[in-house]
């Protein structure tokens, strides 16, 4: 039986068939062999270790462990039991007693830990080169930075040694090597993946990040990993209605920073970003540009203010005992924290309360931001000759995203030119991954299940301004709910114009058939949605032309009496462009 390439599809298949995680595992380290990068791993998991893992598996069966048998590798700043922790500073090192809380939720559910990989010393730089072990080599390129801080987390997926692996996102530390190795960085929300056992860098802002070949592949560690840990003071639960798996969406609401906000290292980056904001409006996105400014100006007090202070005091022990041992572009960075001063740092903490401010206003408005990934990729070269300007520069778009308490998915947006690729991202409030994940898996044309609701799920017919799209969206969004299918009713019904909403009421005679869609709600979810809707709306069991009977919204007759009747129109959606139309 031939191995699998290391996908959770194939990997699935592969077991499905017969296949023996021992197989895998020997793959896996013929991989790593073949590859031989001495600049990637920090600490391999002895074969023997990885072979004893694989045959554990192989004796006790899936069990329906969602990760059986997957291979993966660890940023070397999360603590893996067995194998040292030094945050690319051999200096620093020490032998954890457990495993971090985020690698024992991937061991449990059967995944194969191949070791730990390299990273910019601390987690402290975007490019991938500040680390005394050397740079690991970019996947696609060798004369192109790798992406830092999480170089080796990255280039091991590109390169297919590794199914998935984690990561670590400050200021962009997820998002970068993602672009720079042409695969998918995920972001949570902070806390969503507790932060035990790992190196902090910004302890507050500081997430696990998820490396993949695919959005469904990081979906579903994500699935595995998240979840609150009672002994991280940042952790927090995720809403009962979170979802880890794409939701789609027929139409998506997209903020676009302005032109005069864009910047760019050349016309190819800048036509790359272009062809995803052409590719979002094929699929049924609306476009509306945004003043970027203020989350700009936030972005620049990430290293010159209150989160360097925080940096410094993660590692003043080690700063104040041994400087020389530290890397010194990093050395340089955090001693910049010691004379901070605390007034200063209020001030940040304003900057960042006012700024979270209007991010809560903008995504009312719509679903999700779309920004190029960073301005461009640099070469090795070119990092060299400017190591503090060009990895400031590739933070341009993530360094606010954190600080403004942001969910964000990095992807590939294809190349220049001169074949060096480029990558957008989108970002969304706290806890909307599965946003994230529907938007990015349609634009990269990722085959997905047909949706369908699942079994802690409730249907629900929408025709009105809840719809995708429309100004009440994100209300169903915010109570977890997720677009399934268009749809349309039995021609029993008449619809009235409310005004910001319409209202439909069931008669007996000369009814019409009105336009809507299913939308899938957790059960936990849809009590407090159907509690904020106002009177004259109710919900009933409405009939579809399929015959199903999903929960719908429906008017009392008294409250439509005197409204405007738009039943002729068949739907919301046609009397609000009749509207348009004038």
């Amino acid at each position: 039986m031939t191995t699998p390439v290391f996908t959770l599809a194939a990997l699935g298949d592969f077991y499905a068939r017969g296949g023996d995680p021992r197989e895998v595992g020997r793959a896996a380290l013929a991989a790593i062999e073949a590859w031989a990068d001495p600049a990637l791993f920090l600490a391999p998991m002895p074969a023997e270790r990885v072979l004893a893992r694989a045959a554990l598996l192989a004796e006790e069966g899936a069990r329906g462990r969602p990760l059986f048998g997957v291979p993966f590798v660890v940023k070397d700043n999360i603590d893996v039991a067995g194998l040292p922790t030094t945050a690319g500073c051999p200096a620093y090192v020490y032998d954890p007693a457990e495993d971090a809380p985020v690698v024992a939720r991937l061991l449990a559910s059967g995944a194969i830990c191949l070791g730990k990989v390299n990273l910019d010393q601390f987690a402290t730089g975007l490019n991938g080169t500040r680390s005394p072990h050397g740079t690991p080599r970019n996947a696609l390129d060798p004369a192109w930075i790798p992406g830092g801080s999480s170089s080796g987390s990255a280039t091991a997926v590109a390169a297919g040694l590794c199914a998935f692996s984690l990561g670590t996102d400050t200021a962009g530390s997820g998002r970068i090597p993602a672009m720079a190795n042409g695969i998918v960085g995920l972001k949570p929300s902070l806390g969503l993946l507790p932060t035990i056992g790992v190196v902090p860098a910004c302890r507050s802002l500081d997430c696990v990040s998820i490396f993949a070949t695919s959005v469904a592949d990081a979906a579903a560690v994500l699935a595995v990993a998240a979840g609150p840990e009672l002994r991280d003071p940042y952790s927090r639960a995720a809403p009962a209605s979170w979802r880890a798996s794409p939701a789609s969406q027929p139409r998506w609401r997209l903020a676009v920073p302005r032109d005069e906000d864009l910047e760019f290292d050349s016309q190819g980056d800048a036509d790359c970003f272009a062809a995803s904001l052409a590719k979002a409006e094929a699929l049924g996105a609306t476009i509306r540009r945004v003043d970027l400014q203020p989350y700009l100006r936030l972005a620049k007090r990430l290293y010159d203010g209150a989160w360097v202070a925080e940096r410094t005091a993660a590692l003043r022990p080690i700063l104040e005992a041994a400087p020389g041992a530290i890397y010194p572009v990093t050395r340089g960075i955090l001693e910049a924290g010691f004379p901070q001063r605390t007034v200063d740092a209020w001030a940040d903490f304003h900057a960042a309360a006012e700024a979270r401010l209007l991010a809560r206003d903008l995504f009312a408005a719509g679903d999700l931001l779309l920004l190029p990934t960073a301005p461009g990729l640099p070469s090795l070269a070119e990092m060299l000759a400017a190591p503090v300007a060009a990895n400031s520069r590739l933070g341009f778009y993530t360094n606010f995203v954190n600080i403004c308490d942001l969910a964000a998915l990095a992807i590939p947006a294809g190349q220049r030119p001169d074949g060096r690729p480029c990558g957008v991202t989108l970002v969304g409030p706290a806890f909307s991954e599965a946003r994230l994940a529907g938007l990015a898996t349609a634009m990269l044309g990722e085959t997905t299940v047909p949706p369908m609701l699942a079994g802690d799920e409730v249907g629900l017919l929408a025709i009105g301004a809840h719809m995708s799209g429309l100004p009440l969206n994100p209300q169903a969004l915010r109570h977890g709910g997720r677009f399934i299918a268009e749809a349309m009713t039995v021609p029993h019904y008449r619809l009235y114009d409310l005004g910001n909403r319409p209202g439909m009421v069931r008669v007996a005679h000369g009814g019409v058939a009105v336009a809507g869609e299913i939308w899938a709600f957790p059960l936990a979810g849809i009590g407090p949605f159907l509690a904020e809707i106002p009177p004259p709306l109710g919900f009933g069991r409405v009939t579809l032309a399929d015959g199903s009977t999903p929960l719908g919204f429906l008017a009392e007759a008294i409250g439509v009496a005197d409204a405007p009747d738009i039943s002729a129109l068949g739907g919301w959606r046609a009397h609000l462009r009749a509207k348009e139309q004038g």
